[in-house]
């Protein structure tokens, strides 16, 4: 099973194609010298032959750069090392908020604002909320670079023809699923509680409903008290009735996301709805082909909470990746040409939808209906397209170390063992 960074696409290039393209670029090594710039990104069979083609055309035309891949955490740790280093690359992959607000705060990143606010076409070229996922301190620090992975509840249409309902649209609609889905012997959501992470898309998604993205905002800048707030209070107390209702079954602690338990929950029909990242169709393709097929995945944005002061227009996941310029690089000028340049170029558009990915750039409708599962991925489009605003997940936006405690003291509140006031408690004392 795939999650984030590791989804895989709708409609994948072949694989002599992928193959040809990396032995066309061959290895990369460290940058040569003069303007000669090294690009850091991940490891990744479908989408690394398509950001070496991107470094083809720039150097098509007369630029000098190089890619270099890495597994996930052993990136992590080499970045970490490597910035503000003699060995630092010139544009790095990163996940942007607090992932690259830490290289930020140390000086180690290249402040793009006046690149953007130069080129007007360039800034417009990307849909505003992913862009500003790279926004810190007003500043922007990165270029979108892949594709965009929303979170949105998922729904099994026939379980819902066979009770007779429509999808939620509100709360209050969904707290009554959950009712109508037990009377049926149906379990109302698929939990893969085994993974806090999954449980953390119903608090991001509260948190916005009801308080607004100033609330996490708070958070994230570390204020006094800010998890004490009472949007963060009313936030959990929705969870802990959820579960309390028994929307989640009984052994949704014991259920795993990566091994397939809660798709594979959903697309037999044993549960209703399920909450996930935009990679849940990729998943549901290459695990469950005839449920899709059939057209009985379906899928909505998450509800709306009344009296709640977050627009239900806003959604939380993965805004995108991003590129960004070390702010060491001694070709930093060829770098920004390179981030400036080739990531809205139309032919590297149109080789990330054609690899399943939905682009965070502007006017691509018209290459999205043309593509594979178009109806899916124009939803996908226009969902992010709307958006005021796309949080990033909390536990790729906070620094590491409070990521960890958080994401323990949720499934801690899951399993009833922390009251709401005692989940905040412990996070405002950290």
């Amino acid at each position: 099973m795939l999650r984030r960074s590791w989804k895989r696409p709708l409609a994948a290039m072949g694989l002599a194609t992928a193959m040809a393209l990396v032995s066309a670029c061959g290895t990369s090594g460290p940058a040569g010298a003069g303007d000669g710039i090294e690009v850091w990104a991940l490891q990744d069979d479908v989408l690394n032959p398509i950001e070496k083609a991107s470094i083809e055309s720039f150097n098509a035309e007369g630029g000098n750069a190089s890619l270099q891949t890495f597994g996930n955490d052993p990136y992590k740790q080499k970045l970490r090392v490597a910035l503000g280093s003699p060995n630092a690359p010139d544009v790095f992959f990163n996940w942007g908020g607090g992932n690259l607000a830490e290289y930020v705060d140390a000086g180690r990143v290249a402040d793009l604002t006046p690149m953007l606010e130069e080129n007007p076409e360039l800034k417009e070229a990307f849909i505003p909320s992913v862009l500003d996922a790279a926004k810190i301190d007003d500043k922007y620090y990165g270029v979108p670079m892949r594709g965009m992975q929303p979170v949105v509840l998922y729904y099994n249409k026939a379980v819902f023809r066979d009770a007779g309902v429509q999808p939620p649209e509100t709360w209050e609609d969904l707290v009554s699923l959950v009712d109508t889905f037990k009377s049926e012997g149906v379990q109302p959501i698929a939990l893969a509680g085994s993974q806090a992470w999954t449980e953390l898309m119903w608090a991001e998604y509260l948190l916005d409903r009801i308080g607004g993205p100033e609330v996490f905002q708070k958070i994230r800048a570390g204020e006094p008290d800010a998890w004490r707030q009472p949007a963060v209070i009313e936030s959990m107390t929705k969870i802990e009735e959820l579960v309390q209702q028994g929307a989640f079954g009984d052994d949704y602690a014991s259920v795993g996301y990566d091994v397939g338990g809660a798709s594979t929950i959903l697309a037999q029909g044993d549960a209703a709805m399920h909450l996930m990242g935009s990679w849940e169709y990729v998943n549901q393709l290459g695990q469950s082909p005839e449920f899709v097929e059939r057209g009985d995945l379906g899928w909505v944005p998450f509800p709306s909470v009344a009296g709640g002061e977050g627009d239900p227009g806003n959604v939380v996941g993965n805004p995108t990746n991003f590129y960004s310029v070390s702010a060491d690089s001694e070709a930093q000028d060829s770098a920004k040409e390179f981030v400036s340049t080739q990531l809205h170029e139309p032919e590297y558009v149109q080789d990330l939808i054609d690899a399943g990915d939905v682009p965070a750039v502007t006017g691509v409708e018209d290459k999205l209906a043309d593509a594979p599962n178009s109806e899916y991925t124009t939803w996908i489009y226009e969902l992010v397209q709307q958006a005021p605003n796309f949080q990033l997940s909390w536990d790729q936006d906070l620094p590491a170390d409070e990521a960890t405690f958080m994401l323990t003291q949720l499934q801690e509140l899951f399993l009833g063992n922390l009251s709401p006031q005692a989940f905040a408690d412990s996070l405002a004392k950290r």
